[in-house]
């Protein structure tokens, strides 16, 4: 598998403190990947999340990530982030220096439309002019009660941030249904270990508030 490429230079750039108060619309995806591709990327269940953060956040941008649960002796059941793309360098800063959070940045396309209580959605994100994905999504979540949710992050380490684990903590609410959604990773990008993986269920998080750190 091709290495996740990263252009970025976090220390010369200012982002928020955290926690970060965060709101916007997420669409996840689940999946099993039946053999282990590297040390970081053992078989077992990932998910894949497109992101888009919004008015109302410190920073506003669109991130595309995938992640699997891990099990920690210090810190118990969280979930680990092997991939992470966004298009915001302060987001990228802040992930990388305060959370070891692997980001990089990368171009992204968002189009959604509403129909009375339907909502679709495409994504696409792109590095360079090299596609890493696409997905499309039809949700009626926005019609859902709000429901709190809690989890947290845990990180083995990047070298630029000091190369030692970090930990994170999130909760919120968000008005949460199944949806459907499709995806396509491009045979030649960094996601391309993913196209083996079955697809297990889709979910949105419409009109999520979230504190993460």
């Amino acid at each position: 598998m091709a290495e996740q490429t990263t252009e970025h230079s976090s220390h010369a750039i200012d982002y928020p403190p955290a926690p970060w108060q965060m709101v916007g619309q997420l669409w996840l995806t689940l999946f099993r990947l039946t053999s282990a591709i590297d040390e970081l990327r053992p078989a077992g269940i990932y998910g894949a999340a497109w992101v888009s953060y919004e008015p109302g956040s410190p920073l506003t941008y669109s991130e595309l990530l995938v992640a699997r649960p891990v099990s920690t002796d210090a810190h118990g059941r969280r979930v680990s982030i092997t991939d992470i793309w966004v298009d915001s360098p302060a987001s990228v800063a802040g992930g990388r220096e305060l959370w070891a959070i692997p980001k990089g940045l990368c171009d992204f396309e968002l189009e959604s439309v509403r129909r009375g209580p339907l909502s679709t959605t495409d994504w696409s994100a792109t590095l360079g002019r090299r596609p890493i994905a696409s997905a499309t999504f039809t949700d009626v979540s926005k019609a859902m009660v709000r429901l709190p949710f809690k989890g947290g992050t845990w990180q083995p380490g990047i070298e630029d941030a000091g190369g030692a684990e970090r930990t994170a903590t999130l909760q919120g609410s968000s008005k949460v249904l199944p949806c459907r959604g499709r995806w396509d990773f491009a045979s030649d990008g960094p996601l391309a270990w993913l196209r083996g993986a079955r697809q297990l269920a889709s979910f949105r998080q419409a009109d999520f508030r979230m504190s993460f750190g």
